[in-house]
């Protein structure tokens, strides 16, 4: 026999097998002896009181065989002899699993991505960390896996009317993710375990006959009767299918351009930016596990069954909102530039999260009113005040992709920062006045978001918290239009603009979902 059931456990109960086994007997008035196993459907934290619990969701097996876990798997088909075939520009997650999709139905993806393959592309970010030298097309935002590679594998969303959340979450772990992100209420994989599952994902499309290829980066196409016809890289090689899926992610200003020197409609969006806070671990361990509320200290070490605490904050504004974006517990801050003389920073963290320090992007909603100055550049408007934002970022921290930065106190009160903390930025850190590379709008909308945030979380305010120039790319400050049915961009009826690049996305899951979707749509039609 098998049943549901739903149990509060204290977090040290339900860090062992042991103890969930005995309590799932006592919930159904049985022996622990009589429970052959369970598994875990649902998994979330409860650290609102100074006792911890842990929500657990779980299907017993009593008096029966205990059976693993089944995974929902895709079945691959032989595509390489396919009369159809259609170009994939960009193999992050929208385009990995439009690829994905499309072999799934027996049709053969091209894949071209700008970048190297997972492993080659690590030598170049050693150099941008280590030197201070950026390949352009090999970066955190570049390469094989694209900007989710390197963005520590957050795997939650809110786009559940995009798709079917849990058939992908069941093809990571069909390719080596653990189980475990199947029932997380906030799973995560880890930048160390992402490159073994994108690596698994493309060699298994080139057993099937998909084409992959690095370093073929998209320069042009040609175009009759509405239709692309072939694609042309910038080693001079083209490419024919019958159909182009554009997922080349939110970085890619020269497909943007483009687009729009070929009078391709493109629209100016809406974005968020701001800067990357760092606090230590320890501290918000301390905040969020109420060490410190209830008079503890900063200082207790936290026990292992429960994770390094994390945290998420808005703050309204007249009209828009300062947010945390990207939470990295445990993790580290990296540059995240694609050109030389643009200094971007994100967050990441390994998949044990056991850095000593906790970063999160704190950005300001941004508007076309904000970039009315940039009108010159028509839809490109956001792209230029985004640009320039980063430029002024790069200038002030004198070059190597060193990051301004300030205490976030002496920031909130406009003061210089004789010395700064320890901070986890490898290239690293200097002393800057923020609001000498940031607009007013954006430092305003900090100052009262810092102020706000201190008084929700007890000792987030601090002097020992630094805050890094600047966190620039959290979407797409264009949008691709297309079809709202058929998914195409309305010039143009065999491209399908996806992902976060093409604005319809924002995450890792959301922009696998939106893969499959564009593959799915094409397929539906003309397959």
């Amino acid at each position: 026999m098998q049943k549901t059931i739903q149990l509060k456990l204290s977090a040290s109960d339900a860090f062992s097998e042991v103890r969930i086994r005995a309590q799932c007997g006592k919930a159904l008035g049985r022996s622990p002896d009589e429970i052959s196993g369970f598994h875990i459907l649902k998994k979330s934290l409860d650290a609102r009181a100074k006792e911890h619990w842990i929500l657990l969701s779980l299907l017993v097996f009593i008096h029966e065989p205990f059976s693993p876990r089944k995974i929902v798997r895709i079945n691959l088909k032989d595509c390489s002899k396919s009369s159809k075939k259609v170009i994939v520009v960009g193999a992050g997650p929208a385009g990995l699993f439009a690829a994905l999709t499309l072999v799934e139905s027996g049709i053969q993806p091209i894949i071209l991505e700008r970048g190297k393959e997972v492993r080659a592309r690590r030598r170049d970010l050693a150099r941008l960390n280590k030197e201070g030298i950026i390949n352009p097309e090999s970066n955190y935002c570049f390469g094989e896996g694209g900007a989710g590679t390197y963005s520590d594998g957050k795997l939650y969303t809110r786009s559940n009317k995009r798709g079917d959340v849990h058939r992908i979450l069941n093809i990571l772990v069909q390719f080596g993710a653990e189980e475990n992100i199947l029932y997380e209420a906030h799973p995560h994989i880890g930048t160390n375990k992402l490159p073994h599952i994108i690596t698994a994902i493309r060699e298994a499309l080139v057993n099937h006959g998909a084409v992959f290829l690095f370093e073929k980066k998209l320069v042009d196409w040609q175009i009759e009767k509405d239709n692309i016809q072939s694609v042309s890289c910038s080693d001079g090689e083209k490419f024919y299918a019958d159909a182009v899926i554009l997922a080349t992610g939110h970085s890619a200003r020269d497909i943007f351009h483009m687009l729009h020197q070929k009078k391709i409609k493109i629209e100016s969006k809406p974005f968020a930016l701001g800067v990357r806070i760092e606090h230590s671990q320890e501290l918000i361990d301390g905040i969020q596990y109420k060490y410190l509320k209830h008079g503890l200290g900063g200082s207790l070490q936290r026990p292992n069954f429960l994770p390094p605490a994390s945290y998420s904050l808005v703050e309204k504004l007249h009209d828009g909102s300062v947010f945390s974006f990207c939470m990295c517990p445990g993790g580290i801050i990296a540059p995240a530039s694609t050109a030389e003389g643009e200094l971007v920073v994100n967050g990441w963290s390994p998949s044990k999260r056991n850095n000593p320090f906790a970063n999160s992007g704190i950005v300001v909603t941004v508007n076309e009113k904000n970039f009315s100055a940039f009108y010159g550049s028509g839809p490109l408007a956001g792209m230029a005040f985004q640009q320039m934002i980063e430029q002024k970022a790069f200038l002030a921290g004198g070059g190597k992709f060193v990051a301004p930065a300030q205490r976030m106190t002496d920031f909130v009160e406009g003061k210089h920062s004789s010395t700064l903390p320890n901070c986890s930025y490898l290239p690293g850190i200097c002393s800057a006045s923020l609001r000498q590379v940031l607009p007013e709008i954006i430092t305003n909308g900090l100052k009262r978001a810092f102020l706000a945030f201190g008084g929700k979380l007890k000792g987030y305010y601090t002097s020992d918290a630094v805050v890094l120039a600047t966190e620039s790319r959290t979407s797409s400050p264009v949008r691709i239009p297309r079809d709202p049915i058929a998914l195409h961009h309305p010039q143009i009826k065999n491209l399908y603009p996806c992902g976060e690049g093409a604005g319809y996305a924002g995450g890792i899951m959301s922009a696998a979902m939106d893969g499959e979707r564009v593959a799915a749509s094409w397929i539906a039609a003309y397959h």
